[in-house]
């Protein structure tokens, strides 16, 4: 009889384990139902400075002569500037470099008929990007005013837009962005027939400053007009 009742509580035992075990793996899979989805949000932003590196140049077999030369281009830049309403004030002259043709080794063997060449960029900051963006524009004046442009040094690629207030907008679009992915798992979950859970885990992504005009080789920094984008990805956990 002892046997009997001890197989009993055996069979019931293990019953009910076999119970708590079957419930426990569906929570563990329940637990694990979740849906990830993106948000996103833009801005269109117009660039808030310009840097606008003029690199020019003069030559003389006479060193003298090309330093006059280089100071008339100068001067010459200068009063465009201040033409388009650009304080000459805030521009810089950077990268002054004087070069001695004789003086290099690796020259070739003809003659030289301008041994000296000298080379200087006026560096342009301002705060209203337009200014610049009319001024490069009418950049042809200069040349037919005798001023010999050089890209040498990596300059010559036009002004460069900088938008450097993107703190402004990062409350608002981090918001709208996370509002966006909401919608979309709210409505995944609607199509699936379960419940939308908790947050599981949630990435803010990285803002980035595109050009507004997206097309093969259109670089952002070349364009006074861009676009503020943000995504953010977020889990949801399902609940039936």
């Amino acid at each position: 009889m002892g046997s009997r009742i001890a197989a009993i509580v055996l069979a019931v035992g293990v019953a009910l384990g076999g119970w708590f075990v079957g419930h426990g793996v569906v929570r563990n899979r329940t637990a694990d139902r979740y849906v990830s989805v993106k948000g996103v949000s833009e801005r269109d932003v117009t660039a808030n400075m310009a840097l606008w590196p003029l690199r020019f140049a003069s030559t003389d077999d006479n060193l003298a002569r090309a330093q006059q030369k280089f100071d008339e281009s100068r001067q010459a830049v200068v009063a465009f500037l201040s033409k388009h309403s650009i304080d000459a004030t805030t521009v810089e002259l950077q990268g002054f470099e004087v070069t001695d043709i004789l003086a290099n080794p690796y020259r070739g063997n003809g003659a030289v008929t301008s041994r000296y060449i000298i080379t200087g960029t006026l560096m342009v900051r301002v705060d209203d990007p337009t200014l610049v963006q009319k001024a490069s524009q009418d950049l042809g004046s200069l040349v037919q005013a005798g001023v010999v442009f050089s890209s040498q040094g990596g300059y010559g690629g036009g002004p460069t837009y900088l938008f450097t207030k993107l703190n402004d907008f990062k409350p608002e679009m981090i918001a709208e962005a996370t509002a966006s992915a909401r919608e979309a798992a709210e409505q995944f979950a609607k199509d699936s027939g379960s419940g939308l859970g908790p947050i599981r885990t949630a990435n803010q992504g990285v803002f980035q400053i595109l050009p507004r005009d997206r097309a093969p080789g259109v670089m952002e920094e070349s364009q006074i007009n861009k676009t503020v984008r943000v995504v953010t990805t977020v889990e949801y956990a399902l609940e039936n």
